[in-house]
């Protein structure tokens, strides 16, 4: 099965398991109806952003859509992103990411569930990365935290970048 039919029926499962109607999570993610009812029916494949945008409203993780690291890349506006370990605890999920960010792209995501956070690894050229309104140089070898439940940017101003990003979502107990 390919990647836009799994996670079009993950996303219908977690979205029907919730209650929610297509219109609704639509309306809530601001993603249109149209193309969500294409994403749940994989003919359409997904982009990091949409992806993001359902996952938070639906307040779940990416790798609950995306499943077990399968090593898929998902793709955005400039980052693509491999999902290679997933980690649950009472307190937190904590998702492992290969990422790479194209040159001269700079990808700004929505702000995710409250209390994520994201830190990444740099391993090759320099990362503009960090929340929106501030974000910061990372050079290769260092790394860099921020809470990603604001809005939020990646870029590579002097070339491609590869780097590891961990996002951590909290677990909220009823």
């Amino acid at each position: 099965m390919e990647l836009a039919e799994k996670v079009g029926r993950r996303l219908r499962e977690v979205r029907v398991e919730q209650g929610l109607s297509l219109s609704e999570l639509a309306r809530r993610s601001l993603i249109g109806k149209g193309t969500l009812s294409e994403l749940e029916s994989g003919r359409r494949n997904p982009t990091l952003e949409t992806l993001y945008a359902l996952t938070t409203v639906l307040g779940v993780p990416l790798s609950s859509i995306l499943g077990p690291a399968e090593r898929t890349v998902v793709s955005g506006s400039a980052v693509d992103a491999v999902l290679t370990e997933r980690f649950e605890h009472a307190d937190a999920v904590t998702e492992v990411f290969r990422i790479g960010i194209r040159a001269d792209a700079v990808q700004e995501s929505a702000a995710h569930a409250p209390g994520t956070e994201e830190h990444i690894i740099v391993l090759r050229n320099t990362a503009y990365v960090g929340v929106a309104s501030s974000p910061q140089l990372v050079s290769p070898g260092e790394h860099l935290r921020w809470p990603a439940d604001v809005p939020h940017l990646y870029g590579a101003p002097s070339g491609d970048v590869e780097a590891v990003l961990i996002v951590r979502y909290p677990v909220i107990h009823p």
